[in-house]
């Protein structure tokens, strides 16, 4: 683009990427006490302004649960700083590696390197976590890191820009602004690789712009993740489960429950049982402390279009109370919902709901439920109650999905000695832990020829010699 259509935003942005750039190619790569002093200050300025982020992040979405910023935020960013840092000496190291018996003995090693710069696009549904998670992995592999938070949480976009501006140098991290041209910019940058985390069609718009720049990206998107409650499970004891996974953040998660799968008889049981886990945990009352807001009007008409659809359809919904009450609406809190004989046919089936709704559908035959989900996009998450161990292997076994927790749901995510990611429609890439450095680093093949090795054998002139050479390389090969 021409350079005097952009905006003075865009300017400033490019500015900014292009000094980060310069530094990654002119100046050596962090050491490890450099790393573990960018991970210290990062913990320091998430410890040291708790308090802070949880008040701008409630007062984003009109209401937020501080509990619930604490224990899926706060606590889970300080957890993975602990993590990274105590095993960043050994993530660094270069790995040794196997070498072919031909070429013994010499040796192998993979070597770690930092990529450069890395972009983070950030959602506005867990603000800090999903901002900063990736920068752990980011800064763990010596890299330097650019991050745009969403326009949506604008208090809190502008916290993080203060502390992180304060704890950190413009040459090691930047929190960009969030107005439209530096968010319409910032994935067409030529970042040397680029993580994102929102919706499918977000994403597809992201892997577009960077890959004009052949920009590797991480996408952690959405989509609709099943439960699957099988006829060997405790009935009581999934419903508690689903309902506190479907009302953490009123639903605004996206690894979420986003349907239930459960055998036809015990359809009205289960979804009876789900009312009232969900009414005991968080009441009848929208100014109850414990329930979130949703985080905008457009996103309360959405849902409430959701409802509307499937009644029109012939779904029967279960409200304690309904989404268009001023006592509810005023604060933007959405009455937990139970959408009972919900069809592909209905919205609610066809978009990641992203919100307190839950549709509950009926199986017959075992089988029915692993072949539903593999008539459509493959999910960030697959969640399955049972006490039937075949039955758990066989839904394993042909089901794919980014990720799995058994007999529980959400805390697969949690679990910083496996990945997360998700898979086709739900996502690409991984990160978390060891992962997200691996993800972030090039891990360099270095091969070290040894100087008792014949391999000159291989020059010409070749003569009798290569034809021993061969004779060897075929009984090896």
């Amino acid at each position: 683009m021409d350079q005097s259509l952009k905006s003075p935003g865009q300017n400033a942005l490019e500015d900014a990427f292009h000094r980060l750039f310069e530094l990654t190619r002119t100046t050596p790569a962090p050491g490890l006490a450099e790393r573990l002093d960018r991970l210290a200050r990062l913990r320091a300025a998430v410890s040291d302004n708790e308090a802070r982020f949880e008040q701008a992040i409630s007062a984003d979405f009109g209401h937020r649960c501080l509990i619930e910023t604490t224990i899926a935020e706060t606590m889970m960013l300080l957890g993975e700083i602990k993590h990274a840092a105590k095993n960043l000496k050994t993530w660094m190291a270069p790995k040794r590696v196997a070498t072919s018996l031909q070429f013994f003995p010499a040796k192998n090693r993979l070597m770690p390197q930092p990529l450069g710069v890395v972009g983070i696009i950030a959602p506005w549904n867990y603000p800090l976590q999903l901002t900063l998670a990736p920068a752990i992995g980011a800064i763990a592999a010596g890299n330097r890191v650019m991050i745009k938070p969403s326009e949506l949480v604008p208090r809190f976009s502008a916290l993080l820009q203060e502390i992180i501006a304060a704890r950190f140098s413009a040459d090691e991290m930047i929190v960009t602004g969030i107005e439209d041209d530096i968010s319409k910019a910032f994935a067409s940058l030529p970042f040397d690789h680029l993580i994102f985390t929102g919706s499918t069609r977000v994403g597809r718009l992201v892997a577009e712009a960077a890959g004009r720049n052949l920009t590797p990206v991480t996408l952690e998107l959405g989509g609709k993740s099943p439960v699957i409650v099988d006829r060997s499970a405790d009935l009581g004891e999934a419903a508690e489960r689903i309902a506190y996974a479907k009302l953490l953040n009123a639903g605004q998660t996206c690894i979420a429950p986003d349907y239930v799968l459960v055998q036809e008889a015990s359809v009205q049981d289960f979804a009876d049982r789900l009312q009232a886990n969900m009414q005991r945990m968080f009441g009848t009352d929208p100014a109850n402390k414990d329930y979130t807001s949703i985080v905008s009007d457009r996103h309360y008409a959405r849902l409430e279009g959701l409802v509307a659809d499937a009644a029109a359809k012939g779904a029967r919904i279960m409200q304690g109370a309904k989404p268009d009450d001023p006592a509810w609406k005023s604060k933007r809190k959405f009455p937990p919902t139970i959408v009972v004989g919900a069809t592909s046919g209905m919205a609610i089936m066809q978009e990641e709901i992203f919100g307190p709704l839950l549709p509950v559908m009926g199986y017959r035959d075992a089988g029915e439920p692993v072949a539903y989900i593999n008539r459509h996009d493959r999910p960030l998450a697959l969640y399955w109650f049972g006490k039937d161990e075949a039955a758990r292997d066989e839904v394993l076994d042909r089901t794919v999905s980014g990720g799995v927790t058994v007999n529980d749901c959400l805390f697969h995510f949690a679990q910083m000695y496996q990945p997360m990611g998700g898979v086709g429609a739900s996502g690409t890439g991984a990160y978390h832990g060891e992962w997200g450095f691996n993800t972030l680093s090039k891990l360099k093949p270095v091969f070290y020829r040894s100087p008792f090795n014949r391999l000159a054998d291989l020059y010409p002139p070749y003569g009798s010699k290569i034809a021993r050479l061969q004779k060897m390389l075929r009984f090896l090969s």
